[in-house]
């Protein structure tokens, strides 16, 4: 069965009109089923900080043996990219995604194959990327610019 298939069981109390003799509410009790979502919402910190994690001891070892930050840092996320492919086909997280908890599954709950979490290793650098959105504080009254990351 797929992940994507499975129902979660939701039971709501409703109040009636009615009332027992003792005064207390009557309450119907409505069962429906809801689609699982197996994804949470506000990860893609959680997922830049993984990611960050990942690329940093890769990118010590090559600034101490190259000297130079720009290229340490762009050997570093190829690194990154090949190593976090082999290691999420082979148990679904890296070091970084190991800390925050994240594990990388299809929707048969089985760890990716290799083709397919080298290309979500390679799209992760979209990730890099931020996305500046103007927004507004309603508690001070201040408008600002806020940087989200969106794997999306």
């Amino acid at each position: 069965m797929k992940i994507s298939e499975l129902k979660e069981k939701k039971i709501i109390h409703r109040p009636t009109q009615t009332f027992d003799i003792y005064g207390n509410r009557i309450y119907d009790e409505l069962e429906y089923n809801l689609e699982y979502n197996p994804t949470y919402v506000g990860n893609e910190l959680d997922r830049l900080f993984a990611k960050l994690i990942d690329i940093f001891p890769f990118f010590l070892i090559i600034y101490l043996l190259i000297h130079n930050i720009i290229l340490s840092f762009l050997f570093s996320i190829l690194l990154v990219i090949l190593s976090g492919a082999i290691t999420e086909h082979i148990r679904g997280n890296t070091l970084g995604k190991k800390l925050f908890k994240i594990k990388v599954l299809d929707d048969y709950g089985n760890y990716p194959n290799l083709l397919l979490s080298l290309k979500r290793n390679f799209l992760c650098l979209i990730n890099l990327f931020p996305n500046f959105t103007d927004h507004f504080n309603r508690r001070t009254g201040v408008w600002g610019t806020r940087m989200n990351f969106n794997m999306h």
